[in-house]
């Protein structure tokens, strides 16, 4: 019999609206016999059943629901391939495309399956079970991905998951893909390392803010800064930039980045690739010199107890861009910090362009592509957040 998890009286509001997480807080009682990562249902104080989660014992989110009905059976094999399939679906729909290999196939509660993220690369799919219980219902993912003609899966958990939750190490679910990796993203060529790269492998939820600077910077010099392997300079130089700086603190980064621009453009493309802080980068170097900053750095707020730290951070961040800049010129700026919400990156980017004393003006309010699709009943889902703004 299925373990229950039972709730306060008047506390089922969150999941009649859909919101698929349950908070330890609004928890009645918990069958005895439940374990760590089981599917356990939901019920209301009155045992009706809501619908089904993973149940997790190492987190404030004690369930993280992936049904939210009252199906009388559990989900067997033909329920994930369906929630799979899907998926996969609405990206052939909408993004994958022969000059577009990379894209998210799975995101998470976004694709209504909590704790699972698949990212494509080409013939390869990289898998993030970010929860113990997705964990054991891996062998039937693996199982649909097959059934959709992936023969290569790698399995790329985070380092805290791995800790917290429990779940297994990296490595190949398959036979390994032994060929070098090289995907198109836009008719531009990038190199993938799934193993050892950031993410999965690639940052694949800026592709739609990539191809929108390609249009901005014909003639222009861009400074593109956190650039790891490069992305946003491949796509100004294809855009006619006179010339790209990549700034990145990992040494690795800028020798891959420096690959992948003599993939796309040669050994003589106008661009520089330099090991930095970006910070520091920012601060000695002359004002007036680039017409064009890219402020694209990894996510400063963990959790949210970070917030605070965070935001400061992100103010100097773009503080500095609006003094460097040109008058005239562009700063694209971002947050892929879950924890900082639209409204206060809005308000930080506000104050550092007060501090700066520059006239400022929005282009493009920006967030992450179709294929990490935002449940509305779930809107921690939307962690992208970024702007185009003019800088007089």
């Amino acid at each position: 019999m299925i373990p229950t998890l039972t709730l306060k009286p008047d506390r089922e509001k969150s999941v009649l609206n859909f919101h698929p997480w349950i908070f330890t807080g609004a928890v009645k009682q918990i069958s005895p016999e439940v374990v760590h990562g089981d599917i356990i249902a939901v019920q209301t104080h009155q045992n009706k059943i809501l619908g089904y989660g993973f149940y997790d014992a190492q987190s404030q989110i004690v369930c993280r629901m992936f049904e939210i009905s009252p199906k009388p059976q559990l989900p067997e094999g033909a329920y994930w391939f369906e929630k799979i399939r899907d998926a996969y679906q609405l990206r052939q729909r909408h993004v994958a495309s022969p000059t577009t290999q990379a894209y998210r196939l799975m995101h998470a509660e976004g694709d209504f399956l909590s704790g699972v993220i698949i990212d494509v690369y080409g013939k390869v799919a990289v898998m993030q079970l970010l929860i113990k219980g997705t964990e054991n219902i891996m062998p039937l993912l693996i199982d649909a991905l097959k059934q959709l003609g992936f023969e290569y899966i790698y399995l790329k958990n985070k380092e805290i998951s791995q800790r917290l939750e429990g779940v297994s190490e990296n490595g190949w679910l398959t036979a390994p893909y032994t060929e070098p990796l090289h995907i198109l993203e836009n008719g531009l060529t990038f190199k993938i390392d799934v193993a050892k790269g950031q993410k999965t492998g690639f940052f694949i939820d800026q592709r739609d803010n990539r191809d929108l600077l390609r249009h901005y910077v014909q003639g222009k010099k861009v400074l593109n800064t956190f650039s790891y392997t490069g992305g946003f300079s491949v796509y100004a130089l294809a855009g006619g930039a006179s010339e790209v700086i990549s700034v990145d603190i990992s040494k690795d980064a800028v020798a891959m980045c420096e690959q992948t621009i003599a993939l796309n453009f040669g050994q003589n493309a106008p661009h520089r690739a330099i090991t930095s802080d970006c910070f520091d980068f920012l601060k000695h170097m002359p004002a007036n010199e680039y017409d064009v900053i890219v402020l694209d750095p990894p996510a400063f707020a963990k959790n949210k107890r970070a917030v605070a730290n965070a935001s400061r951070g992100y103010m100097s961040l773009n503080e500095l861009g609006f003094r460097r800049v040109k008058a005239g010129g562009l700063v694209f700026t971002f947050s892929c910090s879950g924890n900082i919400d639209r409204d206060l990156f809005r308000k930080i980017v506000f104050t550092a362009a007060a501090e700066s004393g520059r006239r400022v003006r929005i282009l493009h309010q920006l967030t992450q592509p179709a294929d990490h699709p935002i449940n509305i009943y779930h809107p921690e889902g939307e962690y992208l957040k970024g702007l185009v703004l003019q800088v007089d």
